[in-house]
């Protein structure tokens, strides 16, 4: 079945992790997080998944509050497990490269309220694909301690090795000068690829494995959608956030 890594309700959160105030607190707090992404296979095949996403309530530049849902699901029976949802203030102000400042605090918090086991996370964001190689899917990977995968609509920085063909399974380098920070994938032919990246404890190879093998019918991973679903009609108000299965 998986790694089996203990429930969520496990956590423990980094003791040397110090929530920035400012700015430029924050940008020192990614460089040092930057050296903790550590790239290492799985243990197992993983089978059960966790997707988080968030979305604003209010404007988007100066949204007064954020809704974090989660689904748990499970990749063999292609089924949603377990799913929970938080709305919090937004307490971090927008500014690209520190996002992860402003969403994380809600990502964590509902990731506390599942019980399932998790064998990896899917985040709905940058991993090492960021300019200081520390997206929100690694800044939340240290903080859990668990495998985590940066899975995003839309590029931060990097350039693609060579053009990305069109049919389904296509996968090219994303590099940043020499260095290769993640891939471009093909989940459908002719669709928008997306942007796949490392989060930490896994390698990139697996990253683009689990993201092909869960975006069987749609261009999103199934529990990456779910999960956008799930949060935007939390954020407005078509559910309450205590709805959960």
């Amino acid at each position: 079945m998986g790694q089996g890594n203990p429930g969520a309700t496990a956590l423990k959160m980094n003791p040397s992790i110090h929530w920035p105030t400012t700015p430029a607190e924050g940008v020192e707090l990614q460089k040092q997080m930057a050296r903790m992404v550590k790239i290492q296979p799985l243990p197992s095949p993983p089978r059960i998944l966790a997707a988080i996403d968030l979305a604003h309530i209010g404007s988007p530049r100066r949204p007064t509050h954020q809704a974090a849902g989660i689904i748990v699901y499970d990749l063999e029976k292609k089924e949603t497990i377990e799913r929970r949802s938080v709305i919090r203030p937004v307490t971090f102000p927008y500014i690209p490269g520190l996002l992860s400042f402003r969403e994380a605090p809600a990502a964590l918090e509902v990731i506390e309220l599942i019980s399932t086991p998790v064998d990896v996370f899917l985040i709905d964001g940058q991993g090492l694909a960021h300019p200081r190689r520390i997206g929100i899917a690694s800044h939340l990977g240290i903080l859990i301690d668990r495998p985590t995968i940066g899975c995003a609509k839309s590029r931060l920085t990097g350039q693609p090795q060579q053009p990305l063909p069109a049919r389904r399974g296509s996968r090219i380098n994303l590099l940043d000068g020499d260095e290769i920070i993640g891939a471009i994938v093909r989940t459908r032919t002719k669709v928008k690829p997306l942007y796949v990246s490392i989060g930490n404890l896994i390698t990139l190879e697996e990253c683009i494995e689990v993201v092909l093998k869960s975006a069987d019918r749609y261009r999103l991973p199934e529990p990456a959608r779910l999960a956008h679903n799930y949060v935007t009609m939390i954020a407005k108000g078509v559910l309450k956030p205590d709805e959960h299965l």
